[in-house]
This record gives C-alpha cells, structure tokens and sequence, in this order.
C-alpha cells in the first residue's frame, strides 16, 4: 500500500498532467492560481488514500448482494444442510481483502 506522501507524489502528477485547468467564478472563467492547484493536489491524493484504505468496504458491499438473497440462501442452506451462504460471504471477504 502506497503513503500518503508517495500518493501526493502520484497526484501532483496527475495535476501537472493536466494543467491548464479552469474554475468559474462569476460566470467568468478563469485558470487555477497556486493554491487552487495546492488544494487540487491535497484532494486527490486524500481520494486516493481513503479508495485504498476503505474501497474493500464498498467493493464489499456491492458484491454481498440483497440482505434478502442472502437470507434466502441461509434458509435454503438450512433446509439443505449446505454452506452456499458461508461460501459466499468467504469468497467476497478474499477477493476483497481488508488493508493491513
């Protein structure tokens, strides 16, 4: 997992890449100054630090499914004796790990 340092590092990059850029301000549009670039830098790589450490959590959530298909597949592995349920949680827990 990267720091935050080397992050800002990847971001003043990534803002380097793209400059010029441009705001509105009173239906005028304008470049950056410095500090808006400064501030630009801080907000990706703080976005990039919170995706690596807290993404899995979202990754996570979307691949669990419905509260209602995994209760139903708790009754269906009830009624079967099966452990379709457990296997499914185990199987997104590993393909989205929490960071370390």
């Amino acid at each position: 997992m990267a720091t935050l340092e080397e992050l800002t590092v990847i971001a003043t990059q990534e803002v380097e890449d793209a400059k010029p850029m441009y705001k509105q301000v009173n239906n005028e549009r304008l470049e950056f100054s410095q500090a808006d670039y400064d501030q630009k830098i801080i907000d990706i790589a703080n976005s990039k630090w919170n995706d690596q450490q807290f993404g899995y959590i979202q990754a996570r959530q979307e691949a669990y499914g419905s509260i209602a298909d995994q209760l139903d597949m708790q009754y269906w592995d009830n009624v079967n004796g099966t452990t379709v349920w457990a296997d499914h949680i185990a199987e997104v827990k590993a393909n989205n790990p929490k960071p370390a």
